[in-house]
């Protein structure tokens, strides 16, 4: 038997020893349904939004071996998707087709390989070799459609860069005959190139993009939180807000004093009048089991928000005009939390071997997602160089840890009006105000802003 049939005939067995785990939820199979692996931590850019250009943060520079990505193979035959990336540049690991390829003997005939890059090493040989190695997907970060404003964003790169790495891969999917290889762009958007989100996506379109995945920014320092183009508060709570603001101001009544009026120990008719309606916002919120922050709501920039809904109402029309699939994000926090890499039964692997639980937990780093500072420690169940996949994929603590992820019986920091509490603003987090040990109050990839290749 050739290696090529064997290998089919073991996806084969694979696909029906788990069609009884597969009406399990993800998270609670005896295997991973979905595997992130960060192939390097080394990069050849400096982008003034990476985690790795934070002072402090944990990571150390390395490139995964083929001997800890061998001991993953027991998971490929119930995979959906490989994503070979992490927090660096995937294409520098000269191993990256390598591991494709073998990905993609063992792995169902309908599950994907992928990862994103920052294009730069796509040169005509290494895309033909990528699409040899049988590669389905592949991501190019494209921050900005302008050349100015790329430079500025992706220090090293240049626009013209990504235009010569769309060109390399179209000519690699013709020559292979793989039609079916979809290549896309990741845009991190913020203030200083939100507006050019519709001109980036045209210029993906006419490039040979097909999709195209919108994210905002995670400000890793507090420089950076200036560039954050969505609102802290959850969406419901900015429309009960803005009903009472309307309310506030057809009286006359400038509802961004309330706070000036409520610590008056006399308050004129006016002020009494504004305090009332704040309370009876509250009152339907506390009905609702809708937490509000007075202080957050204030602050709000409504200009920015107004501008916001107009970009991506533009940037929806472009997609549908030039046939593009697109992600975008939500634009204030959602209220209803999913953890898409728990819920879709998806595990994290470090270059060195490590396993933890999603993006949110999987390295040391400090972070201003919600206004006030971070820390956050990666969250470890075991080392591929001590134990196997499926070990510490069933250890006791990892599925302990996931069934109450997808319980969602924690509490929601962004929302409260106490945080930064102790529970949270610590080095080494014990329990939330739940009495939970689950250190996801705080994170804010449940709530819809943040998005990956997935």
């Amino acid at each position: 038997m050739s290696e090529t049939s064997f290998a089919a005939g073991r996806r084969d067995v694979a696909e029906r020893e788990t069609s009884g785990q597969r009406t399990l939820h993800p998270a609670l199979r005896e295997y991973p349904t979905k595997l992130f692996v960060e192939v390097s931590t080394r990069c050849n850019l400096n982008c003034f939004m990476c985690v790795k250009q934070q002072n402090g943060n944990g990571i150390c520079e390395g490139d995964l071996t083929p001997e800890l990505f061998v001991k993953l193979e027991p998971a490929f035959t119930g995979l959906d998707a490989l994503i070979l990336n992490g927090v660096g540049e995937p294409l520098l690991n000269p191993h990256l087709e390598s591991f494709i390829h073998r990905a993609k003997e063992l792995m169902p005939a309908s599950s994907w390989v992928g990862f994103q890059t920052n294009g730069l090493l796509l040169t005509n040989l290494r895309a033909l070799s990528l699409i040899e190695a049988g590669v389905d997907r592949i991501c190019i970060s494209m921050d900005a459609a302008s050349p100015d404003t790329f430079r500025k964003i992706r220090e090293g790169s240049d626009l013209s860069d990504l235009e010569y790495a769309f060109a390399a891969l179209a000519m690699a999917k013709e020559r292979c005959g793989r039609a079916d290889v979809q290549i896309g762009i990741e845009f991190v958007a913020m203030r200083s190139n939100l507006d050019e989100l519709p001109s980036a996506l045209r210029w993906a379109a006419r490039h040979g993009a097909t999709f195209a995945i919108v994210t905002h920014a995670l400000p890793y320092d507090e420089e950076r939180v200036n560039e954050v183009a969505f609102s802290n508060c959850s969406a419901e709570a900015i429309t009960l807000f803005e009903r009472y603001r309307r309310q506030a101001s057809m009286r006359g009544l400038d509802i961004c004093r309330y706070f000036e009026a409520r610590w008056k120990y006399s308050r004129s008719e006016d002020e009494q009048a504004l305090v009332s309606i704040v309370n009876a916002m509250k009152a339907e919120a506390d009905a609702n089991d809708l937490f509000i922050d007075m202080k957050k709501l204030l602050q709000m920039d409504m200009q920015q928000m107004d501008n916001v809904v107009e970009i991506f109402a533009e940037a929806r029309a472009v997609a549908e005009e030039v046939g593009l699939d697109l992600q975008l994000p939500e634009m204030a926090l959602s209220r209803i939390r999913h953890c898409s890499f728990i819920e879709e039964g998806g595990a994290f692997i470090t270059w060195e071997g490590e396993v933890s639980p999603c993006y949110f937990l999987w390295h040391r780093y400090s972070c201003f997602a919600s206004g006030w500072k971070q820390q956050v420690q990666a969250k470890v169940f075991g080392s591929l160089a001590e134990r196997t996949i499926s070990e510490i994929w069933n250890n006791s603590g990892f599925r302990t840890f996931r069934a109450q992820v997808i319980e969602y019986d924690y509490p929601s920091c962004s929302s409260c009006s106490l945080a930064p509490c102790d529970y949270v603003q610590t080095e080494d987090f014990e329990q939330d105000c739940h009495i939970r040990n689950v250190p996801c109050g705080a994170c804010l990839w449940c709530m819809g802003v943040f998005q990956c290749l997935r």
